[in-house]
């Protein structure tokens, strides 16, 4: 029997370029259920295992990009502080394609049009992998934390609600 052939994203080809190890997982996504804890749910893993990119705008850096626990909610003032920004907002959902080259359920923090600032919630830290969208809806990446520093302009910062 033939061997499922995984269509790597531009997110795999970074990670193997740079050598780092990584799990691939798919599953089956619908539009109305890309979120973290469903995700988590089809992959049958932890929903603090899986983290979500969220792309903002500063007032003064421009585009930021976090990445946090699917469980956790962003915080806006903790991420203005730590990016260098008086104010950060959301990006408008209509600017997510054209900003970074993904869109709405399969966003990576790896591989985007730019080398975005990138926070990586301290969370991170305490694990030995987290997994993040590899680029497209229905594909992610287990990864060692670490890793991700390689490959990704980024600091580890406290960003989420329950750390300020």
């Amino acid at each position: 029997m033939k061997a499922k052939k995984i269509h790597k994203t531009n997110a795999c080809r970074i990670l193997d370029k740079a050598k780092i190890p990584y799990e691939i997982y798919e599953f089956p996504w619908s539009e109305d259920h890309v979120d973290a804890k469903t995700v988590a749910k089809e992959l049958g893993i932890p929903n603090e295992s899986i983290y979500k990119t969220i792309v903002t705008i500063g007032d003064k850096t421009g585009v930021t990009i976090a990445c946090l626990p699917g469980t956790e909610e962003l915080n806006l003032k903790a991420l203005a502080k730590a990016s260098g920004n008086k104010k950060i907002e959301m990006l408008p959902m209509k600017e997510l394609e054209e900003t970074t080259g993904y869109i709405r359920g399969g966003c990576s923090p790896i591989g985007m049009k730019k080398n975005y600032p990138t926070f990586l919630a301290s969370e991170a830290q305490e694990r030995n992998e987290i997994i993040i969208s590899a680029g497209k809806r229905g594909m992610q990446v287990a990864l060692n934390p670490a890793d991700l520093t390689k490959v990704v302009n980024l600091k580890i910062m406290d960003i989420t609600e329950n750390k300020v």
